[in-house]
């Protein structure tokens, strides 16, 4: 078992077939762009970088992709990253492998020098991120969209909570600023919110 990392569009053709069933498997209403046809999932203006779990080296069990982008909050730049289309297929769900990978992907955040990880996912995830050391950011609303087409992680009908984790000393030292805060990430209107 390994982890494999590549820009999204330089995925692997026969990879990322896998991670498109996975991915229908887990949302299945959603349209996502056939694998080879050079049609990012992401915006590319948020550098996405996809990371898989792979077992027997060519079998995918989890994947999920790290998007980012600067951000300004109370007056401080900050480089961030987040979390987006985490799934893990489900005859192999309750084993670890969606948690090695999350656990991962924050490890792989403070390596390349973000200041913060930042996401959002549904209330009842909030445990499963916690496990692979995501916090949990009390009372913080992600605003998604663009400034002219907001999209906050609490408007109706969402029950969504904000995780975080702080790799520098800058963003550790203003960590409180993000408690109980409307943070406006504005990934813009491909990735509303990541």
């Amino acid at each position: 078992m390994h982890i494999v990392s590549f820009p999204e569009l330089a995925t692997p053709t026969e990879l990322l077939f896998q991670v498109r069933e996975l991915q229908r498997e887990a949302w299945p209403s959603y349209t996502f762009p056939a694998p080879g046809s050079g049609e990012p999932n992401h915006d590319p203006a948020l550098a996405p970088l996809s990371m898989l779990l792979l077992v027997d080296d060519d079998i995918v069990v989890a994947a999920l992709d790290i998007l980012s982008k600067e951000i300004m909050h109370h007056g401080q730049r900050y480089r961030a990253a987040g979390l987006s289309t985490v799934v893990t297929r489900k005859a192999a769900r309750g084993r670890g492998h969606g948690r090695m990978l999350i656990t991962a992907a924050r490890t792989a955040m403070a390596d390349a020098g973000f200041d913060i990880g930042l996401f959002t996912c549904d209330r009842p995830l909030q445990a499963f991120y916690e496990s692979g050391g995501w916090q949990l950011l009390p009372g913080t609303v992600l605003i998604g969209g663009t400034p002219e087409e907001p999209f906050p992680s609490d408007q109706p009908g969402f029950d969504k909570v904000t995780m975080a984790d702080f790799f520098s000393a800058t963003s550790r030292q203003h960590r409180p600023s993000f408690h109980h805060a409307r943070i406006k990430l504005y990934p813009g209107l491909i990735d509303k919110l990541w």
